[in-house]
């Protein structure tokens, strides 16, 4: 039986905080976007608006300022490090470099800390973000059946922090793959949530996982030897993705792809997206309805 993603987190975490959180009711589990804990600060839930922090009895106070709480501490921090780095810190500095790892169900873990520079692995953890995938089957048909139904189109999915971006991307991958040749670039396992190259989550019957590569190698390889209709990719954020968009657009491929912009004019303010829309690569763009309603549609912009 497969693990939820709240059971992953756990088997992550010092026994005194993961006794505590196996008494939270399931009801409040089961709607968690992160887990945060921070050394000398009390360990925190986050649902879409609300925001909780637990005591030393299990229970879930708004009040991070009242006393019983459960408080992280630097012991706590080290070994949390030690258990995502399998114990072997030496062979996870990449991870330790970009400032997250991601493990077992697709969940991401932001480290906080101090580094000597931005390309030196992480010297000392101060606290970690749990983010928490989730595989939403069906909530991007309307999606698809407005824009894929009758041809493929390539498409920006965009919205807010904790808008869905990554759910959507992942169901439309889904429906896609299940229809048309497709390719995922997935450098941080974000999108299949692979384990050992095998995708955790329904990715579709036609669909190749490129894992563990960036975007630009990625493409290049995906066009090369795997012949896609359509190439997905999470976060588009350099103008060196966009210039590997760009060329695998002059190929003729189709790709589907998110970006943090909750309006046109966002997208316009980002230097990479602006010479992708200049250029025509993409069709339309989703906007998303943001953190309150997340993975919730909110307009679909032709672009051409």
């Amino acid at each position: 039986m497969k693990k939820t993603a709240y059971e992953t987190i756990s088997s992550y975490l010092p026994e005194r905080i993961c006794t505590q959180l196996n008494d939270i009711p399931v009801h409040i589990r089961d709607k968690l976007c992160e887990i945060r804990l921070r050394v000398g600060r009390p360990v925190s839930l986050v649902q879409c608006n609300c925001l909780y922090y637990v005591t030393m009895s299990g229970n879930l106070s708004e009040n991070g300022r009242t006393d019983n709480l459960l408080i992280v501490t630097i012991e706590d921090v080290q070994e949390i490090l030690r258990r995502l780095c399998r114990y072997s810190v030496h062979s996870f500095e990449r991870e330790l470099r970009q400032g997250y790892f991601t493990i077992e169900n697709g969940v991401r873990v932001g480290v906080s800390g101090v580094r000597n520079d931005s390309d030196s692995p992480l010297k000392y953890a101060g606290g970690f973000n749990f983010r928490i995938a989730r595989e939403v089957i069906g909530c991007a048909e309307n999606i698809f059946g407005k824009l894929y139904s009758t041809q493929i189109s390539s498409v920006l999915v965009c919205g807010g922090p904790n808008s869905g971006k990554t759910t959507i991307l992942r169901d439309l991958c889904r429906l896609c793959g299940n229809k048309y040749k497709v390719t995922v670039i997935d450098e941080r396992s974000e999108i299949s949530a692979s384990v050992d190259g095998l995708p955790f989550f329904d990715t579709g019957l036609q669909t190749d996982i490129l894992e563990g590569i960036n975007r630009c190698d990625g493409i290049i390889s995906a066009i090369r030897t795997l012949s896609p209709h359509i190439i997905f990719c999470d976060e588009i954020s350099t103008c060196d993705d966009a210039e590997a968009l760009i060329n695998g657009y002059g190929c003729g491929v189709k790709f589907i792809s998110t970006v943090h912009a909750e309006s046109l004019a966002d997208l316009y303010k980002r230097q990479g997206i602006e010479l992708l829309l200049e250029k025509g690569v993409f069709d339309y763009a989703v906007f998303l309805q943001g953190e309150s309603f997340p993975g919730k549609v909110k307009e679909i912009r032709r672009l051409k």
